[in-house]
């Protein structure tokens, strides 16, 4: 897969002369997938002030693609590829569903799944 790191800043903040003045720069870029992703692995004080990041960029930039992977997400994805074995994976709490929309499944009225018609 191909990928840029630090491929591009996007302007989060202006002065009154229009001058930016706070930026965000994704570490990632993966061209095949029109996607960038920050990985962070900070404590939680720093992590609060990146999601307001991507979330004042998912407001000013809505069709720019974005994905925060948090330490728990690489700790699990560096276990999953035997990469490594991480010590802190232990103590990690295993994500609850995979990253990405929330699939959705119809029910039919006995609670069952819904077969297509």
């Amino acid at each position: 897969m191909r990928w840029q790191y630090e491929s591009r800043s996007f302007p989060l903040a202006w002065s009154g002369e229009g001058r930016p003045t706070q930026f965000f720069t994704p570490d990632f870029y993966l061209p095949e997938e029109d996607l960038f992703v920050e990985i962070t692995t900070m404590n939680q004080k720093l992590v609060t002030k990146k999601n307001a990041k991507v979330r004042r960029l998912r407001e000013l930039y809505p069709e720019i693609r974005c994905k925060i992977l948090y330490q728990r997400d690489y700790l699990h994805l560096v276990a999953k590829y035997g990469l490594e074995e991480p010590d802190q994976l232990a103590e990690v709490t295993p994500p609850t569903r995979l990253p990405g929309p929330p699939q959705v499944t119809r029910l039919d009225a006995r609670g069952e799944r819904a077969t297509a018609s």
